[in-house]
C-alpha cells in the first residue's frame, strides 16, 4: 500500500511539474514600446530589443524562420489558434490583425450597432489570445480609412485601442493605413491617442516614406506593414491599359532596397517592416506580389530578404531572368504565330527548366486586396524550349499574358510575363470547373471562390461578421448577419468577380457537376424570414449567370437547419453569383447566422 501511495504521489508531482513547465513555456511575453532621445523608438520583447523583420502571410513558416524572418502579420483572426502555435514553434511572433469593416464594402461607421458589434468581436479576440507568447502586437484594421477624412472611423479605431489597453496592457496597438495620404497621420494624431504605432502599407513610395513621415510630424513610430515591388497602380501601362509587371529578378532588388530604406539604420522612427507576400496570390496577375509560387518554389524576393535579414545570401541562388520579349505584342490576328525570346541564367550554373503559359488578362488592377479569380490558361497555345517559344494567337480578341517560369533543381524559380493584345472580336471565356464540394463559406475553405461584395438595399443597416464565434454549426466560426433597421430591405450577394453587377466581366464557375446548393442557417431569436438566391445576373449581358434559383421567405428557428436547393436540370455552366440573402424589414432589427455554404456533387 505504501509503495502504491508513493507511486501515486510521484505521478501527481510529475503531472504538476509538467503543467508548470508547460505554463512557463506558454506564458505571455510582454512587449513594451520605449522612447528616449538617444535611441528613438524601440520595441522591447521580454526585455530585449526587438526589430521587426517579417512578412505578411501564413504559409511555410518554417522556411520564413530559416530565412531569418522573425515575425508574420495577419489581416484577421481566422485560424489564429493553430497559426499562433505554429509561429511560436518556429520562433516567430505574430502581429495579430483585427479586421475592421470597410465603408466601400458597406460598413457604416455612423451606425452605433455596427460599431458596437465590431468592437465586441475585437474584444473577444483580444481576450482569447492576449496571453499567447507569439503575440507581438494588435493590428487594428487594414486600409479601412479611405481618404482618412472620416472621424467616425478613427473614433472607432481608438475605442478598440483603448479597450485593448485595458484588457491587455502587455502588447502595443497599431492601425494600418494605405500610404500616408494627405492628412491620415494628422487624423490619427488627433483622434487616436490610444494607438501606439502607425502601420503603413507602402510600395513605390517606400523610398521617400521616412522623409514624408517625418514631415507629417507624428508623435508615434511606424512599421512598414507591407512593402515589395511597385504596385500595378504605380507602373507603366500598355497602350490598351494592361499593367507591365517587372520580372521576379527585378522585384528582388525592390524588396531589398525597400527594406534598407525603411530599416533601423536609416530611421529611429521605424520599428521594422513586413514584406508582402510570403506565399502566392492572384492580384492583377498570378505572380505580382507572391514571394513564392503555388508549388512552394521560392522566387528571388526570398533570397533578397534572406540576405537583408541575416546579412548572408542563400547558399544556392534563384534563377535570374534578364529579359522576356515578344516580336509583336499588339494588333495580333487569330492564328498568327509569334516568337518569344527568354534570356535567363543561374548564379551556380544549375540546370534550368522552362515552362510557358499563355493566360487571359482582364486588365483589372487589384483594389485593396480584393479576391480575384485566377486568369484562365490556354493549354497548347505555346510551344517552347529554354530560350524560345512560339505562340499560336488564340481566336478570341482582347488581352493576354505570356508567362515564362524558370526553375532550378534546388527549389528556386524565376518568372516573367509580357502582355499582348489580339485584334479580334472578344470570345466569351468559359468558367473553370472547380473540384466539388465547392465551399462558398466555411472553416475548411482554402480559397474564397466568391466574395461577399454585393451589398444591396439599405446597406447602412447591413452588417456581417465573417468570423463570429456565437455557436457555430461546425468548426470554430460562423457568419453572423445583422440587419439593424426596422423597415426597408437589405441583402448581400457573393460575387465573382467582386462588384460585377452587370455581367460585363468574366468570372464565376462551371458548376454543371453540382447537384445541390447546401447551407445551414439559424435565427438569433427564431421566426426571422429571409430569402436566399444563387445566380442573380440576368438579361443579355455577355457574362450573366446561366441560371437563377431562389428559396423565398424561409422562416428560421433558433436551431441550425439545413437548407438544400436542388440544381438538377439547370444550366450551371457560368454561375457568377454563388450565393445571396435578402430580407425585408420586420419591425425590429434582425440577426441570423449562416455556416457551411457549399455546392455538392450530384
Amino acid at each position: 500500500m505504501f509503495a502504491e501511495r508513493s507511486k501515486l504521489q510521484a505521478l501527481v508531482l510529475a503531472t504538476l511539474l509538467m503543467f508548470i513547465v508547460i505554463g512557463e513555456a506558454a506564458a505571455q511575453i510582454p512587449v513594451i514600446l520605449q522612447h528616449d532621445s538617444t535611441n528613438g523608438f524601440r520595441l522591447l520583447r521580454g526585455g530585449k530589443d526587438y526589430v521587426v523583420r517579417g512578412a505578411g502571410g501564413t504559409q511555410h513558416l518554417d522556411r520564413l524562420s530559416a530565412a531569418g524572418g522573425n515575425s508574420i502579420r495577419t489581416w484577421s483572426t481566422e485560424n489564429l489558434d493553430q497559426l499562433l502555435d505554429t509561429a511560436h514553434k518556429n520562433n516567430l511572433t505574430v502581429c495579430v490583425g483585427l479586421w475592421l469593416g470597410h465603408p466601400r464594402h458597406g460598413f457604416n461607421y455612423q451606425s452605433e450597432s455596427e460599431v458596437a458589434a465590431q468592437l465586441q468581436t475585437c474584444v473577444d479576440a483580444i481576450t482569447k489570445y492576449k496571453d499567447h507568447p507569439a503575440v507581438l502586437m494588435w493590428g487594428i484594421g487594414n486600409e479601412m480609412e479611405g481618404d482618412g477624412n472620416n472621424p467616425a472611423i478613427w473614433y472607432a479605431v481608438d475605442h478598440i485601442a483603448r479597450v485593448c489597453k485595458q484588457i491587455d496592457p502587455a502588447h502595443p496597438t497599431m492601425t494600418v493605413i494605405a500610404e500616408l495620404g494627405q492628412n491620415k497621420v494628422r487624423q490619427i494624431e488627433r483622434y487616436c491617442p490610444n494607438i501606439d504605432i502607425i502601420g503603413v502599407n507602402s510600395y513605390g513610395g517606400i523610398f521617400s516614406l521616412d522623409q514624408r513621415y517625418r514631415a507629417a510630424r507624428s508623435s508615434k513610430p511606424y512599421i512598414v506593414t507591407e512593402h515589395g515591388p511597385h504596385g500595378p497602380w504605380e507602373v507603366e501601362k500598355t497602350p490598351w491599359g494592361s499593367a507591365i509587371e517587372a520580372t521576379s529578378t527585378a522585384k528582388a532588388a525592390q524588396y531589398a532596397l525597400g527594406f534598407r530604406e525603411s530599416g533601423r539604420e536609416k530611421s529611429r522612427l521605424c520599428l521594422g517592416s513586413y514584406a508582402f507576400l510570403w506565399g502566392d496570390k492572384q492580384e492583377t496577375t498570378a505572380t505580382w506580389f507572391g514571394m513564392l509560387l503555388p508549388d512552394g518554389s521560392r522566387l528571388a524576393a526570398v533570397d533578397a530578404m534572406t540576405e537583408a535579414w541575416t546579412g548572408k545570401p542563400p547558399q544556392n541562388g534563384c534563377p535570374q531572368i534578364d529579359r522576356l520579349s515578344l516580336e509583336q505584342t499588339d494588333g495580333l490576328k487569330p492564328g498568327d504565330k509569334i516568337r518569344a525570346t527568354l534570356v535567363a541564367g543561374d548564379p551556380e550554373s544549375d540546370t534550368l527548366t522552362t515552362k510557358w503559359i499563355l493566360r487571359h488578362d482582364s486588365g483589372t488592377v487589384g483594389v485593396g486586396g480584393n479576391y480575384q479569380t485566377e486568369e484562365l490558361a490556354l493549354n497548347d497555345a505555346v510551344v517552347g524550349d529554354a530560350g524560345h517559344a512560339v505562340i499560336t494567337v488564340p481566336q478570341g480578341g482582347g488581352g493576354y499574358r505570356l508567362f515564362a517560369y524558370v526553375r532550378d533543381n534546388n527549389g528556386g524559380a524565376a518568372v516573367a510575363n509580357v502582355p499582348l493584345r489580339v485584334d479580334a472580336p472578344v470570345m466569351l471565356r468559359t468558367s473553370p470547373k472547380p473540384q466539388l464540394p465547392l465551399i462558398v463559406y466555411g472553416d475548411s475553405m482554402e480559397t474564397e471562390p466568391y466574395a461577399a461584395s454585393g451589398f444591396m438595399g439599405n446597406t447602412a443597416a447591413v452588417k456581417m461578421t465573417l468570423d463570429s464565434r456565437d455557436d457555430s454549426h461546425s468548426g470554430s466560426t460562423c457568419l453572423q448577419v445583422q440587419y439593424t433597421a426596422a423597415d426597408g430591405w437589405g441583402g448581400v450577394l457573393w460575387q465573382s468577380p467582386p462588384g460585377d453587377w452587370t455581367g460585363s466581366q468574366p468570372g464565376g464557375f462551371d458548376l454543371s457537376a453540382a447537384g445541390e446548393l447546401q447551407f445551414w442557417v439559424r435565427g438569433a431569436q427564431g421566426d426571422e424570414v429571409v430569402n436566399f438566391v444563387m445566380g442573380a445576373i440576368d438579361g443579355d449581358q455577355p457574362y450573366r449567370d446561366t441560371a437563377k434559383v431562389e428559396r423565398k421567405e424561409v422562416r428560421l428557428t433558433d436551431q441550425w437547419q439545413l437548407i438544400r436547393i436542388a440544381l438538377d436540370g439547370r444550366d450551371l455552366t457560368r454561375i457568377k453569383t454563388g450565393f445571396g440573402w435578402s430580407l425585408a424589414g420586420q419591425g425590429k432589427p434582425v440577426t441570423f447566422y449562416l455556416d457551411d455554404i457549399r455546392y455538392v456533387a450530384r
